[in-house]
């Protein structure tokens, strides 16, 4: 609507811009709609008369006229196809952040299908053993060292490249990426944390995937690793800095087989 709405209003102003400049060689020119070259004479259309006109053939400088002429004429050629590249862009980008659920999450791209991960149940391993926390609950941690897990060696989730591709969808605008897993005894480590007495700050230390994120929506964002994973097991995560003695992170698990396309 917007598009139409200027076109109508720039229609005169195109209508102008697309007028010849039919040059004399004394360095005047005419305004002209079209022109004909005859014999001894150059017939031409008058913008500004509006009527057609005649011009002896020796007073009109043809060779700057149809110089000018070809490269105005190249470039709307090169206006147009930007403007319809430009429009090709703004409709599959529309396309893609339709086809993302609207429900706050991560979706693996499978093809041309999207594939809904569910979020994982953490659980913090500390000083005092484990404790099995709900998914988007705040975790309560005690002074020292401990680890933040989820259940099982290997995620259910499983893709078939190396260079995986994710929308996330965020409910607020918080931290993501990609960590690597370590593994443990019938579990997979996400990030291991210190906390410090008395202050109760909080060190987090995830091992981090470097990703290429693009957003294309509103808190809708396509994340991809920059270089393909190795074999093994991975999350990705979404998060707020840890402060007073709490971490809050969300998580979505995969793993890449040995078989995963490089």
């Amino acid at each position: 609507m917007v598009r139409a709405i200027l076109a109508l209003l720039l229609a005169p102003v195109i209508a102008c811009a697309a007028a010849i400049r039919l040059y004399m060689k004394d360095g005047e020119y005419q305004l002209v709609r079209e022109y004909q070259v005859l014999s001894d004479r150059v017939r031409f259309y008058s913008v500004e008369r509006s009527q057609w006109e005649e011009v002896p053939l020796d007073l009109v400088d043809l060779k700057r006229t149809q110089s000018e002429q070809k490269q105005r004429e190249e470039s709307m050629r090169r206006e147009a196809a930007e403007m319809a590249a430009e429009e090709k862009a703004e409709r599959e980008a529309a396309a893609e952040v339709a086809r993302v659920p609207v429900e706050p999450g991560v979706y693996l791209v499978a093809g041309s299908q999207l594939k809904t991960i569910q979020p994982a149940e953490s659980k913090v391993v500390g000083n005092k053993g484990r404790s099995i926390l709900k998914v988007m609950t705040p975790i309560p941690i005690v002074a020292g060292k401990g680890a933040l897990e989820v259940d099982g060696e290997h995620s259910h989730n499983v893709v078939d490249t190396a260079t995986p591709e994710f929308y996330i969808r965020l409910s607020a605008e918080e931290r993501f990426g990609i960590v690597r897993a370590a593994p443990a005894k019938n579990a997979r480590i996400i990030e291991k944390f210190e906390i410090v007495p008395v202050t109760k700050e909080i060190i987090e230390q995830p091992d981090e995937i470097e990703i290429f994120r693009r957003q294309v929506g509103d808190a809708l964002y396509k994340i991809w690793p920059m270089k393909p994973l190795a074999p093994g097991e991975y999350a990705v995560v979404e998060y707020t800095p840890a402060t007073n003695g709490v971490i809050n992170m969300q998580i979505w698990d995969f793993g890449v087989p040995a078989s995963a396309g490089r």
